[in-house]
């Protein structure tokens, strides 16, 4: 046996001017076929069941978007409260908690929206109701 059978690449050192020759060495690798198992008792299996991380929204983009544009009643700031201590809670590893902010958050994300929604439709409705009546257009 050759005593550079172990390398299946030769890589010299590379020198100026001068390109480099690979040498490629062949090898023959038995493989023994592998049957069922050796003893008479049958294999066990084994499950490991691997727990992902529990994803927990916290809408804490959409209560700022809340606080900043449908604020009636001051309800997108609770909700960004909310939201801020669900992910504090998520980053502490209280799933539970986490969970719980999380949701009094996308119920009160909903109703501030619903509320905001309202009072623009009736700003319009009041606009179109009361001020162009009384424009002189003709």
């Amino acid at each position: 046996m050759n005593p550079n059978s172990q390398r299946s690449f030769v890589f010299p050192i590379p020198r100026a001017g001068v390109s480099p020759s690979y040498e490629v060495l062949k090898e023959e690798h038995i493989v023994p076929v592998l049957g069922g198992p050796q003893n008479s008792m049958a294999a066990g299996t084994t499950v490991i069941n691997i727990q992902t991380d529990t994803v927990v929204p916290d809408h804490i983009v959409w209560s700022l978007f809340n606080t900043l544009f449908f604020n009636p009643c001051c309800l997108g700031f609770v909700a960004f409260a909310y939201s801020v201590k669900s992910r504090d809670r998520k980053m502490v590893g209280d799933v539970i908690g986490a969970q719980s902010h999380a949701s009094t958050a996308k119920c009160l994300n909903i109703v501030a929206l619903v509320l905001g929604l309202l009072v623009i439709f009736a700003g319009i409705i009041m606009f179109i109701v009361f001020y162009i009546p009384t424009l002189n257009l003709g």
